[in-house]
């Protein structure tokens, strides 16, 4: 992307998004996350996770030249691809997410992106992957225009472990599609969403795995 007027619609700004990441941080992720780690963002807009983020060292990478100015102090932000990571030492990452990124970029692109952070995460380090779930979300799913590959929890499971990772959470349906809804994003439905047995509305997955070793 060139510029703010080629840039991608889901980089316009929602103020839900802001509390809705702030619960998801509390609720769920810092929970995965500790002090001393060193975070990566892959794909990260407009840094609506990596800046809820407490940690050492915090890292987030986009292709659109816009995002740094969106990232808060401390948040070291790098403009490119995320098939590119040479920048990185290895074994320095403990911690790696991408949010609604896989789907945007082609099987190619992913396994070359899965081959790096083989490389560049640490002994403990793991990747964290939240994206539309088509099995639950085949109605909208193509209703993006910049989805071009498709992902249910089964299959991204399996692409997992045949490019050498283990995969060791699946949540098929860990939260809506969407947070451009009449719904409210206060923190207390967002953690008893989280705790719930049943998400009948939850259309996007979470994935966790690690390198084999």
């Amino acid at each position: 992307m060139q510029d703010d007027k080629s840039r991608n619609p889901r980089h316009d700004h929602d103020p839900k998004r802001a509390h809705v990441w702030g619960a998801l941080w509390r609720y769920y992720f810092s929970g995965l996350i500790a002090a001393g780690d060193c975070v990566l963002d892959l794909g990260c807009g407009l840094g609506d996770f990596i800046n809820n983020v407490k940690a050492r060292r915090r890292i987030a990478v986009d292709a659109w030249p816009g995002f740094p100015a969106h990232l808060e102090p401390g948040v070291e932000g790098h403009v490119g691809s995320v098939t590119d990571l040479e920048f990185l030492e290895p074994g320095s990452v403990d911690f790696v997410f991408a949010s609604n990124l896989f789907e945007h970029i082609s099987q190619a692109d992913f396994a070359r992106v899965l081959a790096q952070l083989r490389v560049k995460l640490s002994a403990r380090g793991c990747l964290t992957v939240l994206q539309p779930n088509y099995y639950y979300a085949y109605r909208e799913y193509f209703d993006d225009y910049t989805h071009v590959t498709i992902y249910s929890h089964l299959s991204l499971a399996d692409f997992l472990r045949a490019h050498g990772f283990e995969v060791i959470e699946v949540r098929p349906r860990f939260l809506p599609l969407t947070v451009k809804s009449r719904l409210p994003a206060w923190p207390i439905l967002i953690w008893a969403y989280l705790h719930s047995p049943w998400h009948p509305m939850g259309k996007q997955m979470l994935l966790r795995a690690r390198p084999l070793r």
